[in-house]
């Protein structure tokens, strides 16, 4: 992915808005949101230092997350950035393996002991496939093990899922960053979709 992709307004890329465009007012109505919605993909995918999160790291994971939600335009944005980043095609193959492997309903999840136990909702908790953990690492491996809890199990957090994560070599910034990239994501594919939904009913 070259800096002028990374620097073109991702939201309007993913949804087809030309300038001038109806879509385009809409969105000028509201210029903060436009640029802090832009400004946070930047941060996450073409930050000016990258630190210890590598743009491949970071494209992977959005891939992931994006194949979870089902949006196979914006997961095909991500893939395109992960192949930039001079990923190999086996990690570029893993990485569709595992959402396909990976995708399913949710959210899941199981409250404290109480009058909301009755809404607990079991679901897949995801483990990466033994075939693919060479290709993906175990930084990879417990990464998106992680990002899958976030999009499917956002109650069931437990330290034993972010000790998996730290043994793994992420550090608690590194961390912090791919639980943005997941937080980021499911927004970013909100907003892509209700602009779609906009455009075809225009």
């Amino acid at each position: 992915m070259s800096m002028s992709e990374t620097e073109a307004d991702v939201i309007d890329t993913l949804v087809g808005i030309a300038p001038g465009s109806p879509l385009d007012a809409i969105r000028a109505r509201r210029p903060e949101a436009r640029k802090h919605a832009q400004a946070s993909f930047q941060a996450l995918f073409a930050p000016g230092d990258i630190a210890g999160v590598s743009a491949e790291e970071r494209f992977a994971v959005g891939c992931f997350v994006a194949g979870l939600h089902g949006e196979a335009d914006t997961a095909a944005f991500y893939r395109a950035g992960l192949a930039s980043s001079g990923a190999t095609e086996a990690l570029c193959a893993a990485v569709t393996v595992a959402v396909a492997e990976a995708v399913t309903e949710g959210p899941y999840g199981s409250f404290p002991a109480g009058p909301l136990t009755a809404e607990d909702t079991p679901g897949l908790i995801y483990s990466v496939g033994a075939e693919l953990r060479e290709a993906l690492g175990l930084r990879l491996v417990a990464a998106l093990e992680h990002v899958h809890m976030l999009v499917f199990h956002p109650r069931d957090a437990a330290p034993e899922a972010l000790q998996a994560l730290l043994d793994a070599g992420w550090t608690t910034t590194d961390i912090v960053t791919l639980s943005q990239i997941a937080a980021f994501l499911s927004f970013q594919i909100r907003v892509v979709r209700g602009f779609r939904t906009l455009a075809a009913a225009a």
